[in-house]
């Protein structure tokens, strides 16, 4: 009876109800043999034994990511960084510092890009793009991908700046007062036919990014991701990184479904789910139900406070999305369905409840990823149908100001149900957290420091913020049962996979204005380190 690392000296957080504290976790090979009291777990102790000494810090289950896009994150790693970008002359230093560096690339694409970057200077148009670099594309995104803004090269190049074609629901190439694309492009539809001229990385250098990505994650203790956009043959790819001991995390992928995804093709989630391991799973569906407020894309039940008679849209009309809804919970897949404005969550519970009441009831734990916003009637339907709230509290406002164009999008009236992740909680809801990286920061210390800080945008508002033990359920245990994985990882508990993080202080005595500052010393994936400060 022998550990091959022992951590010791620590504040465990255990994510196990039955035994919430422990001051000592073993490892033999990729599970967790003990969890306990120092004195015990010595006995685990051989000559080979690594001793770990956590110095009062806290211990705790690997991050799980409810809400992540591994390749497409980490693909980004190599484009035009804006997150941090907050004004014009920003913008500009940021798109000519890198095209001068890279003088030899045929497009230039920028990647996280608020909405409110053009406060005090005009609307971010073709013309201005064209100021920062007119001689090649140029495509900007939003930092959450449903808007891009492109230069009159790069829309000359796609056939857009006149007569472009929409290929999907709930997209707009936004046209200006001469009739031709003014450079926004709202939502895929709008943006793929710019997308699919851009030259692909080589498979050397995609696994060069991924593997970026995937040490971005560990150093910041993620062990496991719910990636939401693949297919088999990306995970496929996962599984090549795994077998060469490359993949530091483990990874759940859906099959992305498009409006035009026939329902035959739910047969490729089922050969998904057959060719799961250990480190990289299928078995479920992600739909995209419709866009987000900022782009006014998101659908609503009642139009938006600065667009009165705008009501946003859908990508799946009614009986569409039941239908392929049925059939996939016919298969015995997970759904998942991006869907952020009232009218949008209402849409997708109503097609689980067809679904259920088709193929009666099962432990199906279908998910509604996003829910901004909720009408009051929707809110005790997760509880009633039993679906999931995947919910990312980095999306919240922490304000409702000009740092931020969410909140006035909707309007006052709406706010009491925006981000409701109390509100949902009290009904009985399961709330299972994330990040949407690259949309927001990988780093959950981010995710944690908004849902406990996060105050009412009015006086007269509900508070959403969440305390820390519910915070971090839903970023363990809770998020592992929203992927069928709650007896295999999510907590410190004997038998469970080895997936443990030691983070740089003790969590539970940071304060709350603070915890963001909190780092990781060792993150520890399937018993192997992948991690180390």
């Amino acid at each position: 009876m022998s550990a091959d690392i022992i951590i010791y000296n620590v504040n465990g957080f255990t994510a196990n109800p039955a035994q919430p504290y422990a001051e000592a976790v073993a490892i033999q090979g990729q599970k967790i043999v003990f969890v306990g009291s120092l004195e015990a777990a010595l006995t685990w102790r051989a000559p080979h034994t690594r001793l770990i000494d956590g110095q009062g810090c806290t211990l705790m289950p690997g991050f799980i990511d409810s809400h992540y896009h591994l390749e497409l994150g980490s693909l980004d790693l190599d484009s035009i960084q804006l997150t941090e970008v907050r004004n014009m002359a920003q913008l500009t230093e940021a798109v000519q510092s890198y095209a001068a560096d890279n003088p030899d690339l045929p497009w230039l694409v920028g990647q996280g890009l608020t909405y409110t970057v053009t406060i005090g200077h005009e609307p971010l148009t073709r013309q201005v793009l064209d100021e920062l670099v007119f001689d090649r594309p140029l495509l900007i995104f939003a930092y959450d991908t449903h808007t891009a803004w492109a230069n009159t090269a790069a829309l000359r190049r796609g056939n857009l700046l006149q007569n472009g074609q929409i290929i999907s629901p709930n997209s707009e190439i936004v046209l200006g007062v001469d009739g031709l694309a003014n450079g926004e492009l709202r939502e895929p539809g709008a943006y793929k036919p710019l997308l699919n001229l851009i030259p692909p990385h080589d498979e050397a250098k995609r696994r060069v990014l991924v593997k970026r990505g995937l040490a971005a994650a560990a150093k910041l203790g993620v062990t496991s991701v719910h990636n939401m956009d693949g297919n088999l043959a990306q995970m496929q790819f996962y599984q090549e990184l795994a077998s060469t001991g490359e993949l530091t995390l483990r990874v759940y992928v859906p099959l992305d479904i498009k409006p035009e995804t026939p329902i035959e093709a739910l047969a490729e989630a089922v050969a998904m789910r057959a060719a799961s391991s250990a480190l990289v799973r299928g078995g479920s569906v992600k739909f995209f139900m419709d866009g987000v407020i900022e782009s006014f894309t998101g659908l609503l039940l009642e139009g938006y406070a600065e667009q009165p008679g705008n009501l946003g849209g859908a990508l799946f009309e009614v009986d569409h999305f039941n239908d392929m809804a049925t059939a996939a919970d016919k298969l015995g897949l997970q759904i998942f369905v991006h869907a952020v404005g009232d009218g949008a969550v209402r849409r997708t519970l109503d097609g689980f409840e067809v679904a259920q009441k088709i193929n009666g009831r099962r432990d199906s734990r279908h998910r509604v990823e996003h829910v901004e916003l909720i009408h009051p009637d929707d809110v005790g339907r997760f509880a009633q149908l039993e679906v999931i709230a995947s919910m990312q509290p980095a999306h919240a406002p922490m304000h409702a100001d000009d740092s931020d164009v969410w909140p006035s999008r909707l309007g006052t009236a709406r706010w009491g149900y925006s981000f409701a992740w109390q509100t949902l909680r009290q009904a009985g809801a399961r709330l299972a957290f994330g990040s949407d990286w690259p949309v927001t920061t990988i780093s959950p210390f981010t995710g944690i420091y908004t849902a406990m800080n996060r105050r009412p945008w009015a006086n007269d508002l509900p508070d959403q913020r969440q305390t820390l033990p519910d915070t971090l359920m839903a970023y363990t245990q809770h998020a592992a049962y929203a992927e069928f994985q709650e007896t295999v990882k999510g907590q410190l508990q004997v038998g469970q996979w080895a997936d443990v993080v030691l983070l740089s202080d003790n969590l539970f005595r940071v304060p709350p204005d603070a915890i963001d500052q909190v780092t990781v010393w060792m993150t520890i994936c399937d018993g192997r380190v992948v991690y180390e400060s």
